[in-house]
């Protein structure tokens, strides 16, 4: 079942996963062609340690960074490393922290510098897709509602949803239930209950939704080689709506700052 959280608990979620929002901000400030992932994950470490945090995917089943950083074709888990993001590059950034015992998880997708026109506007319908099913995510509806907005609304452009990877619960683990998938039916899968935490992250596909896992048992990228963008807002069920617990405001203030870099 999943849990219901109090007051408190939720603003504890609120407060790790604003510093995810900044933390993703801060690593933003350092996109740019020619930069290693792995440098932009050192510098996601630092500050996140510095804000008296732990990184919460870190050693997370063995999971070896502070970032997942996943590029072009690549839909999640993507390891950072020696990779050189180049012009061109759509790449999503997946971040969690730990304050205090609880969670916070967001996830925000990016263009490096002149990117085709077909990937913009898949990054920004996924962002779309993700608010519309914010915009009914309230107590008394559903789970199967919040992945027919997605899916409606995405498939409309001809895009795929990703069902082998889903959101989920967020609170003192870093993925409870219930598992919130980005497709399903009106009306089905169990309620949303006010005082539930969870995570909806539209992961969608250019090309068809079949995915694979790479052989160092992490990333997992587009069967087709097609981009697959990605955003995650955590958010709690309320009765008149949801509470958007993360925050992408400081991201999108460092992109409108590095337009020529980011878009």
């Amino acid at each position: 079942m999943a849990q219901i959280k109090t007051d408190i608990e939720i603003e504890k979620i609120r407060k790790s996963s604003l510093l995810v929002g900044k933390t993703i901000a801060e690593v933003a400030s350092h996109m740019r062609p020619g930069i290693p992932t792995i440098e932009l994950d050192k510098i996601a470490e630092t500050f996140i340690r510095d804000h008296g945090a732990l990184p919460a995917f870190k050693g997370y089943h063995g999971y070896p960074g502070t970032l997942c950083i996943s590029v072009n074709e690549v839909v999640v888990h993507g390891i950072p490393g020696a990779r050189e993001l180049k012009d061109g590059d759509l790449v999503s950034i997946d971040c969690g922290t730990i304050i205090d015992g609880y969670f916070g998880d967001s996830a925000y997708s990016f263009g490096i510098g002149e990117i085709k026109e077909e990937v913009r506007l898949l990054m920004v319908r996924t962002k779309e897709s993700l608010y519309k099913a914010i915009a009914i995510a309230m107590a008394g509806k559903r789970i199967g509602d919040i992945g027919f907005e997605v899916q409606a609304y995405v498939e409309s452009f001809g895009y795929s949803v990703v069902r082998d990877l889903v959101g989920h619960g967020l609170g003192t683990s870093l993925h409870e239930k219930p598992e919130v998938p980005n497709y399903g039916k009106r009306g089905s899968g169990s309620k949303l209950e006010e005082g539930m935490v969870i995570c909806i992250e539209p992961m969608i596909n250019l090309g068809g939704r079949s995915v694979m896992q790479e052989r160092d048992g992490w990333t997992i990228r587009t069967s087709d080689h097609k981009p697959s963008a990605h955003f995650e807002h955590a958010i709690a069920i309320r009765k008149e709506g949801a509470d958007i617990l993360s925050s992408f405001e400081e991201i999108e203030q460092v992109i409108n700052k590095n337009i020529q870099i980011i878009r």
